[in-house]
């Protein structure tokens, strides 16, 4: 079983699964997450959007970190997250009696520019550990559809994740016109 947590429904062993809800429009995979408030910004940002949280370990902190649950808020028992001990694992249940994921890997090595695809619903945005970004294995992987990047300043290394994740979140939503948010 790839999934060990689900907030959603209040679960924390391997015995059962949080299924991916059907009003979904998007999934965020967090590749080997390394900070606690990123992590815990992205539950609050999961639970007002409806988007999917895909942890892929090894986490670089337990669960149950103050800094997690204070960035999180209250939002820990709406959003929808999923730990996976691998990125095959997690992709391999995202897919599961669906069409191919369409899986775009968010890097500053992307060639395209973040709000350039035509987003679809179910579309999958995979972001790397803080420290480092997302590995050539992964970026190279044949489940990857495109390497997305944010612009930026010639000189910069990169943006905080998650406001990274926001950034490229909303533009997803705002090519699906919102969708089921008011």
């Amino acid at each position: 079983m790839t999934s060990r947590f689900c907030h959603n429904q209040g679960l924390s062993t391997d015995t059962r699964r949080c299924m991916t809800a059907p009003h979904q429009p998007l999934q965020i995979i967090l590749y080997e997450p390394e900070i606690p408030p990123n992590t815990g910004n992205l539950i609050r940002l999961c639970a007002n959007t409806g988007a999917g949280l895909h942890l892929v370990e090894p986490l670089g902190f337990s669960l149950e970190e103050k800094a997690l649950r204070r960035a999180g808020l209250d939002y820990h028992e709406t959003a929808r997250v999923q730990v996976h001990a691998s990125l095959p694992d997690c992709l391999q249940a995202l897919g599961k009696d669906k069409a191919p994921l369409r899986v775009f890997a968010v890097s500053t090595k992307g060639s395209v520019a973040y709000h350039q695809p035509n987003y679809q619903p179910g579309d999958v945005l995979l972001f790397g550990p803080e420290s480092r970004g997302l590995p050539d294995e992964v970026l190279d992987g044949p489940e990857i559809t495109a390497r997305v990047r944010i612009p930026m300043q010639a000189d910069s290394r990169s943006l905080n994740l998650s406001n990274a994740v926001a950034i490229i979140t909303y533009e997803v939503l705002r090519q699906l016109d919102f969708p089921a948010l008011l």
